[in-house]
């Protein structure tokens, strides 16, 4: 897997975490715990993609 397409992928499920995440927080009841565990997914993505990106 080249770097672009792995920073793509990467990309991906980054914004596919911010969606489950604001469909969590539009839940009546959110789920306090799975939006911890989704948010820290996404932070490591995030530093992933900065460190990637450094190179």
């Amino acid at each position: 897997m080249s770097l672009a397409s792995h920073m793509a992928s990467l990309e991906a499920k980054h914004s596919s975490l911010e969606t489950l995440i604001d469909e969590e927080i539009q839940r009546p009841a959110p789920d306090h715990i799975r939006l911890q565990e989704l948010k820290k997914q996404k932070l490591l993505i995030k530093e992933e993609l900065s460190r990637l990106a450094a190179h």
